[in-house]
């Protein structure tokens, strides 16, 4: 059994698939979050964050196995395949890892591609990172003239077989109209409450980054703060054990394993045989 709530929330006994996601189309807002680590995932599934997407990295297994109930959408690099065929094969290999669907920025035919093969996509439009030196770092189609291309793209994503759609960076009527005529399950990142998921970076979250904060992110933590109290603890510690081993202090006789006498003596009689 599947038990949805109505922002997010949910209780599940099984993994999350695009279906279960389709279906709640129109009655349901998800929470999303990207994740870099397993305690990301792990917390963010006992939050009840059941949408997550993370890079193919070192980490990605350990992820699935802190979320396994979790719907994960895996980032393909952009640039890292060349064709078509490229990119199938690497799908299938991140959903082997775990994935859910895959998320990329190429172009169409690569999604058709991958899409023909069974493998769900993530596709974006909007502020795509990959390709801002084409827009800059802006909000995307304020203009009605740039909301068609926006909106073009999304018909060109739904077309080509994705999934989902990120959709980041626009303005809030547009991403309402883009949620409202795609079955794409939209995932929203700074267009306020429009689209069905919404999606912010864990770090933006969590703070564990300093420099530029992107307008649509809030802070609910300061990890960096932490983190560097953290490393001023391990030094401490780390000073604390090199001042001990250096004045006699470590290691005391309840740190190591000894001999009795008789098993030593013994010990050096067999050791004349060598």
């Amino acid at each position: 059994m599947l038990r949805l709530s109505q922002m997010g929330g949910s209780l599940v006994t099984r993994r999350l698939t695009v279906h279960d996601l389709q279906g709640a189309k129109g009655s349901k807002k998800w929470l999303q979050l990207h994740v870099d680590t397993p305690a990301e995932a792990g917390a963010a599934v006992a939050s009840d964050i059941v949408i997550l997407s993370c890079e193919p990295d070192h980490n990605l297994e350990a992820i699935r196995q802190a979320a396994p109930f979790a719907f994960l959408s895996v980032g393909m690099p952009h640039g890292a395949v060349a064709s078509p065929d490229e990119a199938v094969r690497l799908g299938f290999a991140m959903m082997k890892r775990g994935a859910d669907a895959v998320y990329s920025s190429h172009s169409p035919r690569f999604i058709e591609a991958m899409a023909a093969e069974g493998i769900p996509v993530t596709g974006h439009v909007g502020l795509v990172p990959n390709r801002a030196t084409w827009t800059n770092f802006r909000a995307i189609g304020k203009s009605a003239e740039e909301a068609i291309t926006v909106l073009r793209a999304a018909k060109d994503l739904e077309n080509a077989g994705a999934a989902c759609i990120e959709v980041e960076v626009v303005p809030v009527r547009l991403a309402e109209h883009i949620t409202r005529s795609t079955p794409l399950i939209t995932m929203g990142m700074g267009c306020g409450s429009a689209c069905d998921t919404q999606y912010l970076f864990s770090s933006d979250v969590l703070g564990t980054h300093t420099g530029h904060t992107p307008r649509h992110a809030r802070r609910y933590a300061d990890f960096v703060t932490l983190e560097a109290e953290l490393q001023e603890k391990r030094i401490a510690a780390f000073r604390a054990f090199g001042r001990d081993a250096a004045d006699g202090l470590y290691p005391e006789a309840r740190h190591q394993v000894d001999m009795d006498d008789a098993a030593y003596d013994r010990f050096l009689t067999l050791s004349q045989a060598l």
